[in-house]
């Protein structure tokens, strides 16, 4: 079997599709030695992905960058068709939503959530117009769909109209590199980034629907209301319509205990995560949940928002609350600040709930999926 990747995500630093599509795309040829996989992309690849995929030396994975600029302007619908045309792939995943608008070849898309759809407001305009467009007319291309969880699947069913039968969960996993890092290498780290010993974590890329406003809020809380003076740590790219955040971050109660460090590698992430007192994640909505989970993988006792994908994906391991509702999230902070003893309980399950995640899983599930698209009759 023969099956093209897209690769666009990985044209740029990465987030969480962009991993998904790496990690994704390393498993499955390991997974399978005998099929062949190729990452296509009308953009060259970000150098670090490049140096990683010539490191875990994959035989069978390959990047392929058809140059054009028509080719690149419209993609999916002149360029990757013209592509799958002459190719040799006989299957095609869209990793991120999005499949060749003419292709008679095999497809599976994966859908990793339905925030435009859900919450349109916290993302650029032009983006919502463009995926109410596609998203549709994606699923119905495909002939398999992917999620990353059962609540994005159910999503999927509801509000896209399409068949349980076609949609397939299949949970991603924490990267292999996120482990408990050694106190004094992630102190060395944390000196280089300006952080305390005593810090609270959120990591993610700066949007809306990460709900920072309420995290803030909580965390004047937490210095208005007892004697804790903790540095809060925002690790993450800014993406789009957070002037207000930011703002309001400079007005707040102590805007000197707040460091945002922007987007961070791998080892200062694992540092972070290794050493941090609490990880917050208040996200609005979510279809995975990537950074509370790779965090539990590093030890960082986790308070997370009561919403179906997050709760599914940390089971038992983290302190849930409503992500609106600041004073119990300071409440909570509070409690693992004070207990000792509750905060390495959550710790050890987050680790063990961690564990029970792989991408090797991620990659024979998929494969499922794969050859299930392969014997359909076209």
């Amino acid at each position: 079997m023969r099956v093209g990747l897209d690769g666009y995500p990985l044209a740029e630093p990465r987030t969480g599709v962009g991993h998904y599509t790496l990690e994704l795309a390393r498993a499955l040829a390991a997974n399978s030695q005998s099929d062949r996989f190729e990452l296509i992309s009308p953009a060259p690849l970000d150098p670090a992905v490049l140096q990683e995929l010539d490191h875990a030396r994959l035989t069978n994975l390959c990047v392929t960058n058809p140059r054009s600029n028509s080719m690149r302007r419209r993609w999916w619908a002149v360029g990757l068709p013209l592509y799958a045309r002459r190719g040799s792939f006989d299957l095609f995943h869209g990793t991120n939503f999005e499949v060749p608008l003419w292709n008679s070849r095999r497809n599976v898309v994966t859908v990793h959530d339905l925030s435009v759809m859900l919450h349109p407001q916290t993302h650029r305009s032009r983006l919502v117009r463009r995926a109410r467009r596609r998203l549709p007319l994606s699923v119905k291309l495909a002939d398999r769909i992917i999620t990353p969880t059962e609540s994005v699947r159910r999503e999927v069913c509801e509000y896209l109209g399409v068949e349980p039968a076609k949609v397939t969960a299949v949970h991603s996993a924490p990267r292999a590199g996120f482990q408990p890092m050694p106190a004094a290498e992630s102190a060395r780290i944390r000196n280089q980034l300006g952080v305390e010993d005593e810090f609270l974590l959120f990591v993610g890329t700066l949007e809306p629907r990460k709900n920072l406003p309420t995290l803030l809020k909580a965390f004047e809380k937490v210095l208005c209301d007892t004697t804790w003076r903790p540095q809060l740590v925002i690790a993450g790219g800014e993406g789009w319509l957070m002037d207000e955040f930011l703002a309001s971050l400079k007005d707040s109660v102590d805007s000197k205990r707040v460091r945002l460090t922007g987007y961070l590698p791998d080892t200062h992430l694992c540092a972070l995560y290794s050493s941090c007192r609490v990880f917050i994640y208040p996200s609005v909505y979510e279809g995975f949940g990537f950074p509370p989970l790779e965090a539990m993988a590093c030890g960082a006792a986790v308070i997370a928002s009561r919403i179906e994908a997050l709760q599914e994906t940390l089971g038992g391991a983290a302190c849930f609350i409503d992500p609106l509702d600041a004073e119990a999230l300071a409440a909570n902070i509070v409690e693992l600040l004070e207990d000792e003893a509750r905060r390495m309980e959550i710790s050890s399950k987050g680790r063990q709930q961690a564990s029970s995640f792989s991408w090797d899983a991620t990659a024979r599930r998929t494969l499922d999926v794969y050859r299930e698209v392969m014997s359909l009759k076209k």
